[in-house]
């Protein structure tokens, strides 16, 4: 046995361990700003612990369930299991394969006729230990490892784009849910404010004060106002029953619409930095995923065009081949055997070069949707940042307007209360208050959703205790 265990440990002498392909990086034509056109943020980088700055524990808290619980989380961790598998199964194939078998057999044999009739039973039993290798000369299965060690570094990164974007997506439902909690504070402050409307403009109508607005088209046109009222408040939480639902399906738990949620949005901290353009490319997990999976077809054209070298393969075999099973571990009766063979592909069809080819278009394919993801992650960095101030400016202009307009309702009231306005000054300076009280909800909201977005176009990551 001593040669196959001189075979096995050469075997391991001469291995060489694949790496993964270095980064592609450098190949890019497309060209990085230096700095983003749509912000003057300084250059320190992007905050770690993005969803802890919303200053909320609670939404911390659902996050982390989330990410534990949410099964496209399990999804995304399957996916990268068996994408390190892959990469284990393709290095496999250029390690020594061995087999162990044991045979037995029993045969009875039988003569006819003179002098040799009769029978003979013979017995053979026999352990055999088989070594195949197919020594990686040419680096044609390293370059087949190290692809497939790309294409597992790539899933890690679509593994960290997936938690990161189950996180943003429970702060947008979050939000949502505080929203809605929002709106129907609201539509009930607005159902209340219709019903004491209706009952100033029933007074005036039953005590036949015409003169004063008391008329019966005026009574009808405020009750109307508070079935709208009551209709709106439904809606309003109608949509609050969804939100609750959305967020609890993000959170893995059943859809029964019982998780409450806070009763405002929280407050909308500073804009976090935004970096450089070019940092962007080593932090954006899509960007690094498309890179790896680049890298994957350089290596894997550098395989198929060493499939057209000569290939050697080495086998070993050592066993025992006896009549009697007691001496089926005797060394006495071992056996065994080294050889070798050469393969060298003389005439393939075309299907090496055609294989070749393939992968040349594959990875033609690949820096294309490099380029793509590069220049789609600037344009998400460039329009969230943009977003950024024309939102700011906006909800700066409708908290003027709903400032105004509840001075312009508490004036209309007040005037009406003493009989120096008309009713339909009130009603217009009612709905212009409520309108403009949803709005601004409403762009508090956007805001804080852009934030988030603005987070993921950033790369930035985050850290939640698990």
């Amino acid at each position: 046995m001593r040669p196959v265990f001189l075979l096995g440990g050469a075997v391991f002498l001469l291995g060489c361990v694949a790496k993964a392909p270095e980064s592609m990086l450098t190949e890019l034509t497309q060209p990085v700003p230096v700095s983003w056109s749509a912000s003057k943020q300084a250059k320190s980088g992007v905050d770690v612990n993005w969803v802890q700055r919303f200053g909320d524990s609670d939404l911390t808290s659902i996050v982390d369930e989330a990410l534990g619980a949410n099964y496209e989380m399990s999804i995304a961790a399957e996916r990268l299991e068996r994408a390190l598998e892959a990469a284990r199964v393709e290095g496999a194939l250029a390690r020594p394969q061995m087999v162990l078998s044991s045979d037995a057999d029993r045969r009875k044999t039988r003569f006819i006729g003179f002098p040799f009739g009769g029978s003979i039973i013979s017995e053979s039993y026999g352990v055999d230990l088989k070594i195949d290798w197919e020594p990686d000369i040419w680096g044609r299965a390293r370059a087949g490892k190290s692809a497939a060690l790309a294409s597992w570094q790539a899933g890690g990164q679509d593994y960290r784009a997936a938690r990161a974007s189950l996180a943003a997506q429970v702060c947008k439902a979050w939000f949502a849910l505080a929203e809605a909690n929002q709106q129907v504070a609201l539509a009930q402050q607005a159902l209340i404010l219709r019903e004491q409307t209706e009952e100033a403009v029933r007074g005036r109508y039953q005590r036949d004060m015409r003169a004063e607005g008391g008329s019966a088209s005026q009574l009808r046109l405020s009750q109307s106002d508070v079935a709208s009222a009551k209709a709106e408040l439904s809606a309003k939480r109608g949509n609050q029953e969804t939100a609750r639902r959305q967020l609890e399906l993000l959170a893995g738990r059943y859809p029964a619409a019982q998780m409450y949620g806070r009763a405002s949005l929280p407050h909308i901290a500073s804009s976090p930095p935004a970096g450089l353009p070019s940092e962007l490319l080593l932090r954006r997990p899509d960007i690094i995923a498309a890179e790896r999976r680049y890298a994957a077809t350089t290596k894997r054209i550098k395989e198929a065009k060493l499939a057209i070298f000569p290939s050697f393969k080495i086998t070993g075999r050592t066993g025992t081949t006896t009549e009697s099973l007691g001496d089926i571990i005797n060394s006495d009766f071992g056996v065994w055997s080294v050889g070798a063979n050469l393969l060298q592909p003389i005439l393939t069809g075309g299907r090496v070069r055609g294989e070749i080819r393939i992968r040349k278009s594959s990875k033609r394919e690949a820096l294309a949707v490099l380029h793509k993801t590069v220049l789609n992650a600037f344009g998400e960095v460039e329009q969230a940042l943009s977003n950024e101030r024309w939102l700011l400016r906006r909800e700066q202009e409708i908290r003027n307007a709903r400032d105004l307009a509840r001075d312009a309702a508490k004036a209309a009231e007040d005037d009406y209360r003493d009989g120096n306005g008309d009713v339909l000054t009130l009603f217009a300076s009612q709905t212009r208050k409520i309108q403009l009280e949803s709005q601004h909800t409403t762009l508090r909201r956007l805001r804080l959703v852009n934030r988030v977005d603005l987070h993921l176009a950033l790369g930035g990551g985050f850290e939640i205790k698990q």
